[in-house]
């Protein structure tokens, strides 16, 4: 190739460059989405096929607008733990309902080494208090706890304070002004609100998911079927608020909020097979996070009261062996000894029916009702007993130890004069038969008065209730019992479909039970 060939060709080629730089930058950004619409008008639609109605993008704006609201109140908690040398004990929670919490069975024995945990928490003041799960800092690290916010900030935090029974702890951060939420209130949350729960679930930090309120007043013994190490004791107090909002681990702590963002309740538990979202949250309802909350803030304590009672809800036949009309209560089976009801003269069997003229339908709410308030406070309980309503006033005592029932003194003096021999009579129906009092049994139960249950069917109707072999039965309806004769007489007077109400003793104190009578077994 000649020399002028070549720099014919180089000309052109420069030429062709410099036309291309003035053709593309001639051309405006409409220009070119113009082009391009012409060449690709194939590929989707021009508009889309709906209008969405004022009514619902309005309600879409307001998750928005509450997510938006919310989120920056939400922390993510990091906590360092010391992890305890581990005896191959799988821990007593149910096989259902749990916390957040992936590990559930401690393999050992190991030595103590350090591990991470995490969870959630509620900014719930200016100034740096916020309120997470108890199990999420319970084994934390001195200094081991660390709160990461929206803005980027990790601070280290302070633990306030923790309560094992409810399952909630507070922990102080310093700077801020921080971003606190508002809180709600229990009476305002009612099945099928709409809800939204915020957390940071599997390490994904501010998630939010939205479901309705499914259920209100659970207990599911998640709290109480912990060890006592960790919490767990017959005086757990759950009442959760049930949603269908998706949480998983890492959700403990976080909140949950209804459509004004408002704070409603702490996310706490799921329920589920798998260790995952299957439907089913638990969250502690807002009016007993406050109470505990600001208990602790106060003193680092929670100053809690307790009527002293063992209590189970009332159902057909507990209504049907008191004379109630409705099925609503809570029926009193174990009175504590020296503990406030016994002082306040509430017996085994009285069914409670509110508290300073609020309602109680089951055992929940009368958890809930009495954690809101403090030893030494006086409440009014209506109770149903003997076919009559009384009020006795209670002044709530603190509790002493776990101990919950030790054998209390009978409450019948001594047994009167019989007519019978004391001899064993089968009630065959109920499925268990009843003896005179042998001195062995009167100074084991400390009674002098009463019926020995010398053998139970194990599938009868009075086992399936909690009745057991060895138990002293001291009153059927009301009426004292002294000998196998005086029980027949009371059975036999009762027809099928009756309620039937017996208050026992056993070396571990007085309980409360009913039955209902069944049909006639050939």
């Amino acid at each position: 190739m000649t020399k002028r060939s070549v720099f014919t060709a180089m000309g052109l080629i420069g030429t062709g460059i410099i036309f291309g730089v003035i053709l593309m930058t001639s051309f405006s950004s409409n220009a070119i989405e113009e082009l391009f619409a012409q060449g690709v008008s194939d590929l989707g639609s021009a508009t889309a096929p709906l209008t969405v109605p004022p009514s619902v993008k309005a309600m879409n704006d307001q998750f928005v607008g509450v997510a938006d609201a919310v989120t920056k109140s939400v922390v993510a908690i990091s906590v360092t733990v010391e992890s305890k040398p581990r005896q191959g004990m799988r821990r007593n929670l149910p096989d259902f309902f749990r916390f957040f919490e992936d590990e559930q069975l401690e393999e050992g024995p190991s030595e103590p080494q350090e591990r991470g945990a995490s969870g959630s928490g509620v900014v719930i003041s200016t100034d740096g208090y916020i309120v997470t799960n108890n199990h999420v800092v319970e084994d934390a690290k001195e200094g081991g706890i660390k709160v990461l916010f929206t803005d980027g900030r990790e601070l280290k935090a302070k633990l306030v304070g923790r309560d094992p029974t409810t399952d909630l702890a507070v922990l102080k951060v310093d700077g801020g002004p921080f971003p606190a939420v508002h809180l709600g209130k229990k009476q305002d949350v009612r099945v099928g609100d709409w809800v939204i729960a915020v957390g940071n679930p599997l390490g994904l930090q501010s998630t939010v998911t939205a479901g309705i309120v499914s259920a209100i007043g659970r207990g599911i013994g998640v709290i109480e079927g912990l060890p006592a190490q960790r919490g767990g004791s017959r005086y757990a107090i759950e009442n959760f608020i049930q949603t269908d909002a998706a949480i998983n681990p890492g959700n403990s702590g976080g909140g949950l909020f209804n459509l004004a963002g408002s704070l409603v309740g702490i996310n706490t538990a799921i329920a589920s097979t798998n260790g995952r979202y299957q439907g089913y949250g638990f969250a502690i309802p807002i009016d007993m996070v406050r109470s505990i909350a600001l208990d602790i803030i106060e003193d680092g304590v929670v100053d809690r009261g307790y009527i002293g009672v063992q209590i189970t809800t009332v159902d057909e036949t507990t209504a049907k062996s008191a004379g109630l009309d409705n099925i609503t209560g809570v029926f009193v089976n174990t009175v504590i000894k020296d503990g406030a009801a016994e002082a306040a003269g509430i017996e085994e069997g009285d069914i409670i029916l509110d508290v300073d003229g609020t309602p109680v339908k089951s055992s929940n709410d009368l958890q809930n009702q009495i954690v809101l308030r403090r030893a030494g406070d006086k409440v009014n309980l209506r109770i149903h007993r003997n076919g009559k309503q009384i009020t006795k006033t209670v002044t709530l005592k603190a509790l002493d130890g776990d101990s919950f029932a030790s054998a209390a003194p009978s409450r019948n003096g001594k047994a009167g004069e019989s007519k019978d021999d004391g001899s064993p009579v089968q009630f065959k129906d109920l499925g268990f038969t009843a003896a005179g009092l042998t001195d062995e049994v009167r100074k084991e139960v400390e009674t002098d008065a009463g019926v020995l249950v010398s053998k139970v069917e194990p599938r009868g109707a009075v086992a399936r209730r909690g009745m057991r072999q060895g138990a002293v039965i001291l009153k059927v309806d009301g009426r004292d019992v002294r000998t196998p004769s005086d029980l027949k007489r009371i059975i036999d007077s009762k027809k099928v479909g009756d309620g039937v109400l017996f208050v026992i003793k056993t070396k571990d104190g007085r309980q409360a039970i009913t039955v209902e009578m069944p049909e006639e077994q050939s």
